[in-house]
């Protein structure tokens, strides 16, 4: 079956005859595979089940059991990493579930191989990872052309004690910071811009950051001259920075990419 699909990839297959975590594993590494996962609530997968079989008495907890040693053995083989999809069966009938399958694309490009946005918005996520302020992790990813010049994650600069250790006292101090406290934190857009310099980021440059950049960022990334910004959650300062981008004429809008999860 691994060899017809290689072979035929351009065409759309469907197969419910993978069973076995140790044979699922050889397709999860091709670029056209994707697994679906159907699951539903406990109780009402135990409905199902003993309205299949009702001649049989099934019990909770033997049906408990059964669910724990396949999902655990699924999970050991980790067949439910990146790139799967998780459909919540919860209708009451099999209409209902048609619908919602048509309703999500599941012929997506873009779930076998994500677009640009969804891949440098992903780096984003992956980069802000490395953050250390106490306050909440950010991640850039300066582009232009599609190439990576920087990355950046917010915390205390370089040689100074890391946020989460007591660095910055106002990120630490919660909300009951003293008012006299100045945060020492970098953020993330500015560690990308000032890793690139002016110079390297040129012209059609494009600045990628997991959350809409605060005031502070913005003139900067408006100095260096970033032409556009795509950003995923939304900040407090929203509204004073889209009006710097506007006036400089900087490009500001919101991507939010598809988790490839729950549906």
């Amino acid at each position: 079956m691994l060899d017809y699909a290689t072979r035929n990839w351009h065409s759309n297959h469907v197969t419910l005859s993978l069973q076995e975590p140790s044979i699922l594993s050889g397709f999860l590494v091709r670029p056209f595979f994707v697994v679906i996962r159907v699951d539903a609530p406990v109780l009402l997968r135990w409905d199902r089940e003993r309205s299949k079989r009702p001649n049989r008495l099934l019990t909770l907890e033997e049906f408990l059991k059964e669910n724990d040693r396949i999902y655990m053995q699924l999970q050991d083989h980790h067949t439910f990493g990146h790139g799967s999809i998780l459909i919540n069966n919860s209708f009451d009938d099999v209409h209902g579930l048609r619908q919602h399958l048509e309703s999500l694309d599941l012929l997506d490009p873009e779930r076998l191989r994500p677009g640009w946005d969804s891949y440098f918005m992903t780096l984003t996520e992956l980069a802000s990872q490395r953050s250390n302020c106490m306050k909440r992790r950010v991640g850039a990813i300066l582009v232009r052309n599609r190439r990576i010049l920087a990355t950046g994650y917010n915390g205390t600069p370089r040689n100074l004690t890391n946020c989460n250790e007591g660095g910055c006292a106002r990120c630490n101090g919660g909300n009951n910071a003293a008012s006299g406290d100045e945060c020492l934190c970098l953020h993330a857009e500015e560690n990308a811009l000032l890793e690139a310099g002016r110079e390297r980021v040129g012209s059609g440059a494009v600045l990628y950051c997991n959350t809409c950049p605060c005031l502070r960022c913005s003139i900067k990334i408006v100095q260096t001259g970033v032409q556009e910004v795509v950003y995923n959650l939304a900040y407090r300062m929203d509204t004073a920075t889209a009006r710097v981008f506007e006036e400089a004429q900087v490009t500001l809008r919101q991507f939010s990419p598809d988790k490839p999860c729950i549906t």
